[in-house]
């Protein structure tokens, strides 16, 4: 994956440099999709990009607006498995401040989506707001909440080490179908019952910081910051992509 500077209102871009014509595609033209419930991607024309969330967490609390990224392949590198790996190398580089003020979105009606038992309310803040609740059926995660008013320092702080993490037997099904093959045990949190396999956890809820992670790159997809509160029980993906959507034909969409 290569990173270059964008000029000011170029927004962000994925293009695709492995394939003929090395197609481009442009967050803010909403691009994302729904439905995948482990990753986050978007397309164009049958063309995709996929496991953007935690990169997209990076540039969120790096308050990157424009960047050309080109990637030579369908998903982009999973580095430690958090958004850490991403931010580094962004902090290595240094920015440029440009001219043009920066865009937000601001939630100024409450709404909630909910698929079964898994639900998203999200209401009007003055700032990116996240109360996650976690509920999974093994032993070292449980049930436990999560609240935190986000900014680039608290994120980097606080969520941005958070590991991506999945259950030893899933872990074991995505190899077989051929994901996941760049995952090992320290850029992933493979747990058991009585915690993750050959790593130690950064955070006692690791797996619940992670969640919020997730939701801040999706929410990002956008391509503009979005200032609200989000309250979660039980989401994932497929459910960030619904709320995602919600807030493209509201207030993206009608501009």
């Amino acid at each position: 994956m290569i990173c270059r500077p964008a000029a000011a209102g170029e927004g962000i871009s994925f293009i695709r440099g492995d394939i003929a014509g090395s197609p481009e595609m442009r967050l803010q033209d909403g691009l994302f999709l729904e439905g995948n419930r482990r990753r986050t991607e978007i397309g164009l024309s049958g063309v995709k990009v996929q496991t953007l969330e935690h990169f997209m967490g990076a540039l969120w609390a790096l308050e990157v607006d424009n960047l050309k990224v080109e990637v030579k392949g369908p998903e982009l590198p999973a580095m430690d498995g958090s958004a850490l790996g991403f931010m580094r190398p962004f902090n290595e580089a240094g920015f440029e401040e440009l001219e043009a003020s920066r865009r937000y979105i601001s939630v100024t009606e409450t709404f909630c989506v909910e698929d079964g038992n898994r639900k998203i309310m999200v209401s009007p803040s003055e700032k990116l707001t996240v109360s996650y609740t976690i509920d999974y059926p093994i032993d070292c995660i449980g049930k436990e909440t999560f609240r935190i008013a986000l900014d680039g320092v608290t994120f980097e702080k606080e969520i941005a080490p958070a590991r991506t993490f999945c259950k030893r037997r899933e872990a074991f099904f995505l190899f077989l179908c051929g994901m996941g093959r760049g995952a090992t045990f320290e850029n992933t949190l493979i747990l058991g019952n009585k915690g993750p396999m050959a790593t130690r956890l950064r955070f006692p809820n690791e797996p619940l910081r992670h969640k919020v992670l997730d939701l801040v790159g999706d929410l990002y997809m956008l391509g503009i910051p979005v200032l609200g509160e989000f309250r979660c029980e039980r989401s994932g993906h497929a459910l960030n992509a619904r709320v995602l959507r919600e807030i493209y034909s509201r207030y993206v969409q009608k501009r």
